[in-house]
């Protein structure tokens, strides 16, 4: 009998996992509480298209982690790096553009703005994206990638950060070492929360 509940095989993910990455990454985000596409309709579409974006970027360095089957997936940037390359980043307004409203690009480029300006001084690693499939919520598998990724970090003494936009999961994080940082209040008056986890 397979036991679902075990925990997955953690590997750097590599090109030929974007197509999963962005399946992963759209499906877990499709109910977040940040309203970053407002029509339901239309949202895996719009979301996919920046999710593959992120996700093929960040592939630039070897800190996006999945499970064996892409299960679950963590981005996370290292000290020093950017979530977009220069010219990604250049065109990533039109891109949203191609299939969005131009008042959502913007909703979408001012919460940008708010959580670039609550970003540490010092630096740390960035867990960007992390995320679940939807067909295998509750077996853990997110919270075991979380884990083998700050072991992993835990070896170079490096400090983390991350933004929490849905409040169920920062109990979570509070037990996987992170306390809050800050609360950043978007226009729609939902809150973004930041945390800190200490190098170890």
């Amino acid at each position: 009998m397979i036991n679902h509940l075990a925990p997955r095989s953690v590997r750097v993910a590599k090109v030929a996992d974007v197509d999963g990455i962005t399946e992963c990454l759209t499906t877990a985000f499709f109910h977040d509480p940040l309203p970053a596409f407002p029509d339901v309709s239309l949202r895996a579409m719009q979301a996919s298209t920046m999710w593959r974006q992120y996700a093929t970027s960040a592939l630039r360095y070897p800190w996006t982690l999945v499970t064996e089957g892409v299960e679950a997936v963590a981005v996370w940037i290292p000290p020093g790096g950017s979530e977009l390359g220069p010219e990604e980043q250049a065109g990533m307004r039109d891109l949203l553009l191609r299939t969005m409203k131009s008042e959502d690009v913007k909703a979408i480029f001012k919460i940008y703005e708010q959580l670039e300006a609550a970003l540490p001084e010092e630096p740390y690693f960035y867990l960007t994206l992390l995320g679940v499939h939807d067909r295998h919520r509750g077996h853990g598998i997110v919270m075991h990638l979380l884990r083998e990724s700050l072991e992993r970090i835990d070896t170079l003494g490096a400090p983390a950060y991350l933004e929490s936009s849905n409040p169920v999961n920062i109990a979570r994080y509070v037990s996987a070492g992170f306390t809050p940082r800050d609360e950043i209040e978007i226009a729609t008056g939902h809150v973004v929360t930041t945390m800190w986890r200490p190098g170890r």
